[in-house]
């Protein structure tokens, strides 16, 4: 990308940092959001950009916020570049900088939200401000959406947007969204996502005292199941050390992460719960996964049964390959840029499940390498330069992708 003068470039440099810092100091941190801060800063950002903004409320609370350049031939597929403006909780304590102040030191810049995922929102923006400054037009449109409650499903942001009229209108062609941070010189580039599994399972059983010797008592049940579990987490374990090339979200994951059950130490409960988190990659038959966790708890005892908290379908993956175009476009911006990519399935869960299950192909991509992983993180942050290069290389993706060709023949 060009630009009139180095001058001109320190300018808009310190422009996006500013501004990003700015949207790091809004606190829309779980739980109880309050977006209201998020929304007045983009309007403001969509003024200076001259781009219409409309807000639209799924839910009381919930806005979509989408910001629209308008294309040479609209008619055409649109490019959605989708961000999330929620973050999660913090533990205070446990930080060396305050996680809303966005300190700059030594060239990072420390805040929740650095990497997941304010910054590339702002670089979508700030990308957007150089392009136009630079009097460059595209043939497609061009959509930004900020959303909300990502970081808790997306169940009252993306998941209900995407079954809108307002969404329909959109005529989304191709959607961008999050990655993940690179702790070396490649770039992850996600494809598609392992389903997730919030799996309840009730161990009833009998009460009564706890110095006696009973048969059929709920922690007999959870002791069996959760020995199942773990001897099959121990595979998957041997799976991923055996297999180099795979990463995390090539294997299924297992954890008990709550278990609830009892009053009083001395009493035997009616009843145990544990939670399993389940997170199941593109690879498994999940009738057979779930036909094998109701064979485990049949084994443990009578009675036991099962809810879900979140029960997620399996969706199918982005193809990068040559019968979709917008990878092609995609993967010769990076390669103009000398980028290496590392395509992988996502390990946890994004707004792009929404959108590859209505049929729109969607990759997950967020420009930060060299840089340790840090999302959900104590002390999460971004370095100033790798937040500034990351605008450059949207400038390039977005440029391929909005002035591609008509595909429909």
């Amino acid at each position: 990308m060009s630009v009139s003068s180095r001058e001109e470039q320190k300018r808009l440099d310190t422009l996006a940092v500013n501004n990003f810092v700015e949207y790091l100091r809004i606190p829309s941190v779980h739980p109880n959001v309050d977006y209201g801060d998020c929304i007045k800063f983009l309007q403001k950002q969509a003024k200076e950009l001259d781009l219409p903004i409309q807000v639209i409320n799924v839910r009381p609370k919930k806005p979509i916020v989408i910001l629209t350049w308008v294309g040479k031939k609209p008619e055409l597929p649109s490019i959605l570049l989708n961000s999330h403006m929620d973050v999660v909780p913090v533990y205070e304590e446990n930080w060396k900088h305050k996680p809303f102040a966005a300190d700059i030191e030594n060239g990072n810049i420390f805040a929740r939200g650095t990497q997941d995922m304010k910054s590339v929102g702002l670089q979508y923006l700030e990308a957007i401000r150089r392009l136009k400054l630079n009097g460059i037009t595209f043939m497609r449109t061009i959509h930004i959406s900020f959303v909300p409650d990502e970081e808790i499903g997306g169940l009252e942001g993306m998941k209900l947007f995407v079954d809108t009229k307002e969404f329909e209108k959109l005529r989304v062609g191709v959607s961008l969204d999050e990655g993940i941070a690179s702790n070396t010189d490649e770039f992850a580039l996600f494809y598609g996502e392992r389903c997730i599994w919030h799996v309840h399972i009730h161990c009833p059983g009998q009460s009564g005292h706890g110095s006696l010797l009973m048969e059929n008592t709920p922690g007999e049940k959870v002791t069996h199941i959760l020995k199942r579990f773990y001897e099959f987490r121990k595979t998957q374990q041997k799976l991923l050390k055996d297999n180099p090339t795979w990463t995390i979200g090539d294997v299924t994951t297992v954890n008990c992460t709550m278990m609830s059950g009892g009053v009083q130490s001395n009493v035997v409960p009616p009843e145990m719960i544990i939670v399993i988190d389940c997170r199941i990659p593109v690879t498994v038959d999940i009738q057979k996964w779930e036909e094998t966790i109701h064979n485990w708890c049949a084994e443990a005892g009578s009675d036991i049964y099962i809810t879900y908290s979140q029960k997620q379908p399996q969706v199918p993956v982005t193809k990068l390959d040559d019968s979709n175009p917008y990878w092609i476009a995609f993967k010769a911006a990076t390669d103009e840029l000398g980028l290496k990519l590392k395509p992988q399935i996502f390990p946890g869960g994004t707004d792009s499940r929404y959108l590859r299950e209505i049929g729109i192909p969607a990759i997950g991509f967020s420009p930060i390498n060299n840089t340790p992983v840090l999302l959900h993180d104590n002390d999460e942050f971004l370095g100033v330069d790798t937040f500034l290069k990351g605008i450059e290389i949207y400038c390039t993706i977005i440029s391929k992708l909005a002035n591609m060709e008509d595909l429909t023949g």
